[in-house]
């Protein structure tokens, strides 16, 4: 019985090792590798081996760092707060009210923004939010302003929107399966104890779709803080994040030891939220269960 167990445990192993190999080799080799350099010393286009924490104490000391650091927590957290709040209605709708042999349609449909490309996606937004774009274009045509808004294109508002439409699909799909592992049974439970349909979603349905919320809130906000291509099209490289900064070391500077100093730190503030955030979820699952 013993010698089976150990058959099928090495015949598991053997089955594992080469994505488990590959994934190594493709995500841990450049981690490694960024972590190494941001302890080098930068020299004249080259990178000098010396070990030094010259590159940390810049990063946590230079203000315009911690600006810009700020900054893409900023505007992760307010693309994940809009993304899950308009997000939650779609997926509570397919949940509970579309009928059961529609569900799939609808889930087809959410995903049909994966068929284009996300940088398509981001070119079509500038076009709507552009100066002669089809907003302006639009509100212009009906009357309702005499000169286009400047005001919607270049800065804060745009990426937000941007990425919330472009982060909408990741999000919807986590919450509506915790939505659809809901016993039906318990909301018809707080009905049949008096509960209005407003306190026993309160009380019943958003505690336990609570960890798919957190699922799509880490889903959201860890790529968007790393965003680059959003920022330097629909910010108009006015409103830099994180990762224009680093694109700026490594490649027109070329202070990669600077550059992977910013990554690896921002990937541990991103590794610190995930980690509270998990934490959080942890607490609901217990509750759940």
């Amino acid at each position: 019985m013993a010698k089976g167990l150990d058959a099928q445990a090495r015949q598991g192993y053997a089955l594992i090792a080469p994505p488990f190999l590959y994934a190594l080799l493709i995500l841990a080799a450049p981690l490694l590798t960024i972590l190494t350099y941001s302890f080098l010393t930068d020299g004249y286009l080259t990178v000098v081996r010396d070990f030094t924490w010259a590159n940390y104490v810049q990063v946590w000391t230079d203000p315009i760092v911690r600006t810009v650091m700020l900054r893409s927590l900023t505007v992760s957290a307010l693309v994940t707060l809009v993304t899950v709040l308009l997000a939650f209605p779609v997926a509570y709708y397919v949940s509970f009210m579309v009928r059961p042999e529609k569900k799939a349609t609808w889930l087809f449909l959410i995903t049909i923004p994966f068929w284009t490309s996300y940088l398509i996606r981001v070119f079509l937004w500038k076009v709507i939010l552009g100066y002669n774009g089809v907003i302006n274009s639009s509100l212009t045509g009906l009357g309702i302003i005499d000169e286009p808004l400047t005001f919607i294109l270049y800065n804060v508002n745009s990426i937000v929107i941007t990425l919330a439409h472009a982060y909408a699909p990741f999000a919807i799909l986590p919450i509506f399966v915790a939505l659809e592992k809901i016993d039906r049974s318990l909301l018809e439970a707080g009905r049949d104890l008096g509960e209005s349909r407003a306190m026993t979603f309160w009380r019943v349905t958003l505690p336990l779709a609570m960890p798919g919320v957190l699922a799509a809130v880490l889903i959201v906000f860890i790529p968007t803080i790393g965003d680059y291509v959003t920022p330097e099209l629909i910010g108009g490289g006015k409103i830099p994040m994180i990762a224009n900064l680093i694109q700026v070391q490594m490649l027109a500077l070329d202070n990669r030891p600077l550059g992977s100093a910013l990554a690896v730190t921002a990937m541990a503030i991103v590794a610190l939220v995930s980690i509270v955030f998990l934490l959080i979820n942890r607490r609901f699952l217990k509750v759940r269960s």
